[in-house]
């Protein structure tokens, strides 16, 4: 869920995951995101405009889990279409390589431009 939203939907703080659908309790989101920082999949870093907040980048490990994370979610549109988003399926159905190469690009351009 947290790496869904990091690459998929752009939430980048403690705050946003909190407001996912899921509604994930606080202190298993506080263990999540120290488990994924632990392991290398996200940085943390103090947000400019507010030095009490931390923000939450990926990193290249977790950016190569886009072509897992399109797959995971092919097959959830197969057995739920209502649940899987559109604006992700279609490109993935009606051209999957060009798909991840542009989810990937788009990605890193939004880390370059924070």
């Amino acid at each position: 869920m947290i790496i869904r939203d990091l690459l998929l939907y752009g939430k980048d703080s403690f705050s946003e995951f909190l407001c996912s659908d899921e509604k994930i309790a606080t202190n298993i989101l506080t263990d999540r995101l120290n488990m994924l920082l632990r392991d290398g999949f996200v940085t943390k870093h103090t947000a400019p405009t507010n030095k009490s907040r931390f923000l939450y980048r990926p990193t290249e490990k977790a950016i190569e889990l886009i072509p897992v994370l399109m797959e995971i979610t092919l097959w959830a549109e197969k057995y739920n279409p209502a649940g899987a988003p559109a604006d992700i399926v279609e490109p993935l159905k009606k051209n999957r390589t060009k798909a991840l190469r542009d989810l990937k690009k788009k990605v890193e351009e939004r880390l370059k431009a924070e």
